[in-house]
């Protein structure tokens, strides 16, 4: 009887083991591009505005957005740290779309935007959760790489660039929304960068997620 209540204790203990030492692997960063080619992401309306050089995304062309379709979390997060290193071009508008879901076409109408933006007409700024809690002040100049990080947890919202705490936003239990916007809430989804317009050029690069308990 001993030796069986003590290898079922051993056998109880392992189990819990295991759990706590899965854990810290499941919150590692994990990449979600390869440096080399899109597999993974899907182009909606015009593929043709994403390439992939030098181990960068470049995003040069017609309205489109890359969706992130691969096998990491089943491209489905609720609450996760997000960050690129991301460069715009003089005039560029772009964005980091999360919690969203693949569209045949047009701006997505599930989730929240990250803005990309440092000096295109549009006056809203990098790091800004676009038309709902956006920034005014560029927070670097184009042509040069930095880090943008977007951190959700629950109804909370952060973004950073290169560190520097930009959007702080929780989300009210009951968001009020224009009848265009009623999908720009908190739910779970993929990520998705935007190509704006032909007259804008993004890069983005080293895009890496960690899931958060």
């Amino acid at each position: 009887m001993y030796i069986r209540l003590l290898a079922a204790s051993l056998l109880a203990w392992a189990s819990v083991a295991s759990v706590h030492a899965a854990e810290p692997a499941r919150r590692d960063w994990q990449s979600l591009f390869d440096g080399k080619t899109l597999d993974g992401w899907r182009a909606s309306e015009a593929p043709g505005s994403f390439n992939v050089r030098d181990g960068e995304i470049v995003v040069h062309g017609p309205r489109s957005h890359l969706y992130y379709v691969g096998e990491v979390g089943r491209h489905d997060f609720r609450d996760f740290e997000l960050q690129l290193e991301v460069m715009t071009k003089p005039g560029a508008n772009s964005g980091v779309y999360f919690h969203t879901a693949w569209q045949d076409e047009g701006w997505p109408a599930k989730g929240y935007e990250v803005q990309v933006n440092n000096s295109h007409s549009d006056p809203k700024r990098t790091g800004g959760l676009y038309a709902v809690k956006d920034n005014y002040q560029a927070p670097v100049k184009d042509d040069v790489w930095f880090t943008l990080r977007i951190r959700v947890e629950g109804r909370r919202i952060r973004t950073f660039v290169d560190d520097k705490p930009i959007i702080d936003y929780t989300q009210p239990k009951r968001p009020q929304r224009p009848a265009d916007m009623q999908g720009r809430v908190l739910s779970s989804g993929t990520f998705a960068l935007q190509a704006h317009d032909p007259g804008s050029e993004v890069r983005y690069r080293n895009i890496k997620l960690r899931v958060l308990p």
